[in-house]
């Protein structure tokens, strides 16, 4: 038996605003549009939760809205531009749950919430915060101690560097 992930889909009151969210704010390019339904390009999709909730639950009338963005799960994009992009989202008028950080492995990441509280994180590559690493010369078994990633992936990151 084969079971593969296609998409994560999450729930929203208003798919235009929430389509305008993904494209304008995040850049995302939509795979498929079905009305209720919107399909992104990289496996996530958005859900009138209305519809959703009739389809699922059947429901005619749900009482959806206490139920979005309860903090439970999150979108992560990353990022080779990562100041330019929390610029943009500090413009936006986004929510952050936090500003700009730099996780205890090293990636820098932002976290914010889309239209609908569903917690969206967007970080910088790992291949980049061990370029980083490696460009202040640190030994590639430090670097790989700091960011929890395997030895033979910081070796072969520094073979493409030099």
């Amino acid at each position: 038996m084969n079971i593969h992930f296609k998409t994560a889909l999450l729930f929203v009151k208003d798919v235009a605003v929430s389509r305008r969210f993904y494209e304008e704010v995040l850049g995302q390019k939509v795979e498929y549009d079905f009305g209720e339904d919107v399909v992104f390009c990289g496996g996530f999709a958005i859900h009138d939760a209305s519809h959703i909730s009739k389809l699922l639950f059947n429901r005619e009338n749900p009482n959806i809205s206490n139920k979005q963005g309860r903090e439970n799960c999150e979108l992560y994009f990353e990022s080779d531009e990562l100041d330019d992009v929390y610029s943009m989202l500090e413009q936006s008028g986004v929510t952050f749950i936090h500003r700009l950080l730099e996780q205890p492995w090293g990636q820098c990441v932002v976290r914010f919430y889309d239209p609908d509280n569903h917690i969206i994180e967007i970080g910088e590559p790992m291949s980049a915060v061990i370029k980083r690493y490696l460009l202040t010369g640190l030994p590639e078994s430090a670097v790989a101690q700091k960011t929890s990633m395997p030895l033979q992936e910081i070796t072969r990151i520094k073979s493409e560097m030099d």
